[in-house]
C-alpha cells in the first residue's frame, strides 16, 4: 500500500550535524520499514541553520573562497556532506527544508522529484507576485528577469533506496554577503537573491512555511 500522506516538522534554528543526524534517522527508519514490507512516511523537515557553507560530494573545495580562519571571523563552519550539487550556504533568515520521502509512494524518479521541489517554491513565489523558473542544467529556482540571472532557492538531493536526503534552501530574509565567499553551486557566473530582496521588506518566515506546506500537498498530490 502507497502511502502518500506528508507531515511537517518544524525544528526552529539546529545546527547542521545536528540536522543531518536526524535525516539519517529518518531514512533509516523508512528503510526498516521497506526492509519489512510496511508502508513508509513521508516527512518534511523545517529548520534554519545557523551560518554554515556545504559542500555536495562532488563538489569543489575551490568554490569556498576564504580561509579556515575567515570562516571563524564570518561565525560560520565549513561541512562536507553526501548530497548532490556543490557549494551553498545556510544561515540565518533561509528556510530549509529536507523532504525524508520514499520515492516509490508516488512511482517517481529523482528527476520528477526535483521538478516537483521547484514547482513548489516557484507556486510559492507566485503568492507574492513573483514570476521564478527553472535553468536548464542548473537545478534551483531562479530569478531572470535581469542581466545575470539570480537563484532564490538552492536544490541539492540524495536518494537511497528510493528514500530522500536532504532537499532545497530558500532564502527569505537571508544575509546575501555570505554568498559572497563561495562560488554558488559552483557558478561564477549567476547571483542570488532573497525574497525579501525582491520584496523590498522583511517577510514572515511562518507565513512562507504556510504556504510552502500548502504547495507541497497540492503539488505531490498530482502525481
Amino acid at each position: 500500500m502507497k502511502n502518500r500522506k506528508i507531515e511537517f516538522v518544524d525544528l526552529g534554528v539546529v545546527d547542521y550535524p545536528q540536522a543531518y543526524d536526524l535525516q539519517l534517522e529518518y531514512l533509516n527508519q523508512n528503510i526498516e520499514l521497506k526492509n519489512n514490507a510496511q508502508p513508509t512516511k513521508n516527512t518534511v523537515i523545517f529548520v534554519e541553520h545557523p551560518h554554515v557553507y556545504t559542500l555536495g560530494k562532488h563538489g569543489d573545495r575551490f568554490n569556498l573562497k576564504i580561509s579556515d580562519q575567515k570562516l571563524k571571523e564570518i561565525n560560520a563552519i565549513f561541512v562536507r556532506t553526501d548530497r548532490g550539487g556543490d557549494i551553498t550556504y545556510h544561515g540565518y533568515g533561509q528556510i530549509v527544508a529536507y523532504p525524508i520521502f520514499d520515492l516509490d509512494n508516488w512511482d517517481i524518479l529523482i528527476r520528477r522529484y526535483i521538478y516537483a521541489l521547484e514547482e513548489v517554491i516557484i507556486r510559492t513565489l507566485q503568492e507574492y507576485g513573483l514570476q521564478a523558473t527553472r535553468l536548464e542544467k542548473a537545478p534551483g529556482v531562479w530569478m531572470v528577469d535581469r542581466p545575470i540571472p539570480e537563484k532564490i532557492c538552492a536544490i541539492g538531493v540524495r536518494v537511497s533506496r528510493g528514500i530522500t536526503m536532504h532537499g532545497f534552501a530558500f532564502n527569505i530574509n537571508t544575509d546575501l554577503r555570505y554568498f559572497d565567499y563561495i562560488n554558488p553551486c559552483g557558478f561564477t557566473d549567476k547571483g542570488v537573491t532573497s525574497l525579501q530582496k525582491e520584496l523590498g521588506r522583511k517577510v514572515d518566515m511562518n507565513e512562507v512555511k504556510e504556504k510552502l506546506k500548502k504547495y507541497f500537498l497540492e503539488v505531490f498530490d498530482e502525481f
